[in-house]
């Protein structure tokens, strides 16, 4: 069973239908309970980063997200999700992210030639071996919508990384901790094989 962490924050339910496509046992929860069950979790999401943090801490599932990470389930966090598995963001001052990967999140700089949001979609350079786009195209290309970009402490979890104006970190890996700053379930059917992918990693 794939636990979609259920927080309020936006386009849960694509991710959800984009999983039953793929065959998968999928479920929205809220529950601490479930993510100790789990063989898989995905935290997705749109929003601020600390009130989203605010919103996992309300429901108790900071640590079950932790503790589940510790243990080796195999977790993807999507957008707003893969933000949150990081240390900090320039986005919301003070708040502590779910720090299970070192590295801060900033905004894209203002500048005449690039709009904020990024919105579209651009392609990826994937570095080799990476899990999560296996048998995909060299450069494949998938939807971003976002303000805030990665800036991974350890370039070696890097899975991806994107041009907008600037090269900016797109996606991590590390072990069973998988990251995607732009949307599988909105990047047709390149985003349905990394989503069918990460269903297919195991502890």
């Amino acid at each position: 069973m794939t636990a979609i962490i259920d927080y309020d924050a936006g386009n849960i339910a694509s991710v959800e239908k984009a999983l039953h496509y793929l065959g998968d046992e999928a479920v929205l929860t809220s529950d601490p309970e479930d993510l100790r069950t789990a063989d898989r979790i995905i935290l997705p999401g749109v929003g601020a980063f600390g009130d989203a943090m605010e919103r996992l801490k309300s429901r108790g599932l900071v640590e079950s997200i932790r503790e589940a990470c510790g243990r080796g389930v195999p977790f993807l966090g999507i957008c707003l999700g893969l933000q949150l598995m990081f240390d900090e963001s320039e986005e919301s001052p003070g708040a502590a992210g779910l720090g299970l990967l070192p590295g801060k999140i900033v905004r894209f700089p203002d500048s005449a030639d690039r709009k904020v949001p990024h919105m579209g979609w651009n392609s990826l350079q994937v570095k080799p071996g990476a899990r999560l786009f296996a048998g995909l195209p060299e450069n494949p290309y998938v939807y971003f919508v976002h303000s805030y970009y990665l800036k991974a402490q350890d370039p070696s979890c890097v899975a991806a990384t994107a041009e907008y104006g600037l090269t900016f970190d797109a996606s991590v890996e590390r072990g069973n901790l998988f990251g995607c700053q732009f949307h599988p379930e909105k990047s047709s059917v390149t985003g349905l094989a990394i989503l069918k992918n990460f269903l297919a990693v195991r502890r």
